[in-house]
């Protein structure tokens, strides 16, 4: 199994990114199964059904969330609609939605888990480590092959929870930082890992925000007025392979695409 997962499309720029750049992915890749972290493509605070829909339209065959899973009211009701739009397992039962699904790609069959971290994140949330072990064992009724994209701040926590799971599921990504790392690894139980996927936006930024607001607000400690930034667009994630028949991953690397190195100038 073939699977590419792009870290958090953030606003307008990620997701003209994935529109743009995705394609060329899947040409050179052939993935079987394509997620996307969706958690900040409606100006950098959550999702809409419209914008769900389109990521889907793009390519999307999963669409995680995180944090920032309720900014926009509108999203509560779409879950009981599209079961492949996933937010974070370990939040409350009443909270709209489920945290995993599982897809079909060329016959391949996965199970996706969106997962949050604690550390340093609001709100908080049911302890990650001690409640993925259910829904991995459901998950295994019906496939061995299962990735997981944890959304957290910490690098530690992200590195223990990864360590935690080597061996029960097939990948697991960081999500949230925007930020991408440079230690994708097999662990020694068959976990492809990556502690962050990095953001897929624009990169002419601080983290997805134009430069100067947020350059400001150190400066002053004053609110200040935040617009996302729009120059140097990319998609930013990881490339996977996995045994199907054992669910342990073969191969993981960083996929990191620019606009300006792949498609005519003024594209």
């Amino acid at each position: 199994m073939k699977l590419i997962f792009l870290g958090d499309v953030v606003g307008e720029a990620g997701r003209e990114a994935v529109r743009d750049l995705l394609p060329i992915a899947k040409e050179r890749l052939q993935p079987d199964i394509i997620i996307i972290n969706g958690e900040n493509a409606a100006g950098g605070h959550g999702i809409t059904p419209r914008l769900a829909i389109e990521l889907m339209r793009y390519g999307a065959d999963v669409v995680t969330l995180g944090d920032h899973a309720w900014d926009q009211r509108e999203i509560f009701p779409f879950f009981a609609t599209e079961p492949r739009l996933i937010r974070p397992f370990n939040y409350p039962a009443p909270a709209p939605g489920q945290g995993w699904v599982t897809v079909q790609g060329n016959g391949k069959k996965l199970g996706v888990i969106s997962a949050q971290g604690r550390t340093f994140m609001k709100p908080e949330v049911d302890n990650p480590f001690t409640h993925i072990g259910s829904v991995i064992d459901t998950i295994r009724t019906e496939t061995p092959c299962i990735f997981v994209d944890f959304h957290a701040e910490a690098t530690s926590e992200k590195i223990a929870f990864g360590r935690h799971l080597d061996g029960r599921v097939s990948a697991i990504v960081g999500t949230h930082t925007h930020v991408p790392t440079a230690d994708e690894c097999i662990f020694p139980n068959g976990t492809a890992y990556l502690t962050d996927a990095g953001m897929t936006g624009a990169y002419d930024s601080v983290i997805g925000t134009e430069v100067r607001g947020v350059v400001d607000r150190y400066l002053t400690l004053l609110p200040q007025r935040w617009q996302m930034a729009k120059n140097d667009a990319r998609i930013s994630g990881a490339y996977i392979e996995i045994d199907d028949s054992t669910g342990r991953a073969t191969h993981i690397e960083r996929l990191h695409y620019r606009r300006d190195e792949l498609l005519p100038t003024g594209s």
